[in-house]
């Protein structure tokens, strides 16, 4: 990983046209550079492992198979490297397959501009971002009926949990529930360890599965 400041991004996709728009998009704004471009999964192996980005955006239809079955291969070669996905596809099971896989973000395309230069900034900082379209597919799904899961957890912690499920950030579920986003972050630091979890994508998971994040 570079000293540089500027978010080092790499774009995979096999569609020029997708590349041209946002290689015109990253040269637009200094504080991201577009460092390499590839057309398949072998070659966005080959551009982490020799290029080491601090972003890569990836799709998940490829000539020579799916951005999802690359994952694993690309975090072995850079585990520092943050995976923004930018695909046609918005379906639940697709999104939390991602999530479960170690992506760190999720966009549909046709996001406006605005929309993928926030996400490449905030999965760069760390943060687990879903587009508002993915979002929206989640809150769909049906879940299971089941007695309030988490008994462990106090009702406002619960509370939170199921908007993170739901694909809110801290400063949107700050907003819905009327609290600071240090406390939302508080609140969440001790449903991390309740749940012995290591992070939000394992905390999604986990309570998506008990059939949180409708709300």
């Amino acid at each position: 990983m570079s000293a540089d400041p500027r978010i080092r991004v790499v774009v995979v996709d096999d569609h020029p046209i997708v590349r041209d728009g946002l290689r015109a998009l990253f040269d637009s704004v200094p504080e991201v550079e577009l460092v390499g471009e590839a057309k398949d999964a072998a070659g966005a192996v080959r551009e982490v492992t020799l290029l080491r980005p601090d972003v890569l955006l990836l799709d998940i239809h490829l000539p020579d198979g799916t951005g999802l079955a690359a994952l694993p291969g690309i975090r072995r070669a850079s585990p520092a490297t943050r995976v923004l996905l930018l695909t046609m596809d918005d379906d639940a099971e697709t999104v939390l397959e991602a999530v479960r896989l170690g992506a760190d973000g999720y966009l549909v395309k046709g996001a406006g501009q605005a929309e993928i230069l926030h996400a490449v900034r905030a999965v760069h900082d760390g943060q687990l971002i879903l587009g508002r379209t993915v979002t929206q597919h989640l809150r769909n799904v049906p879940r299971p009926q089941t007695a309030a899961p988490f008994p462990e957890l106090a009702p406002r912690e619960r509370e939170i949990l199921d908007l993170v499920a739901a694909g809110l950030s801290n400063a949107g579920i700050a907003d819905r529930l009327s609290l600071s986003p240090k406390t939302v972050a508080n609140y969440l630091t001790s449903v991390f360890a309740k749940l012995d979890v290591g992070d939000r994508a394992q905390a999604i998971i986990k309570a998506r599965d008990a059939g949180l994040g409708r709300s």
